[in-house]
């Protein structure tokens, strides 16, 4: 099954946009899965366990590497990618 989620990433931070930079191109750089990227939020397209896998992968060293993230992410359970 492949799904579609979209995230935004909020570093509570002066310096929140290489927070945000970094973690949008640790999931570029992962095989398997898309990414989408605008002024609003970041977009990911592939299979369900492997996005999963990421996410959760990234979102972990997202919050180790800043102090304090805010993560909000919108799941769908097809396929969105333009």
């Amino acid at each position: 099954m492949n799904i579609s989620v979209e995230l935004s990433m909020y570093p509570l931070a002066e310096e929140y946009g290489t927070p945000i930079l970094k973690f949008i191109n640790r999931l570029k750089a992962c095989d398997g899965i898309s990414v989408s990227t605008n002024t609003m939020s970041t977009q990911v397209f592939g299979d369900y366990d492997l996005v999963m896998d990421v996410l959760k992968k990234e979102m972990k060293k997202a919050f180790e590497d800043e102090k304090t993230v805010v993560m909000v992410a919108k799941f769908a359970n097809l396929d969105l990618k333009p």
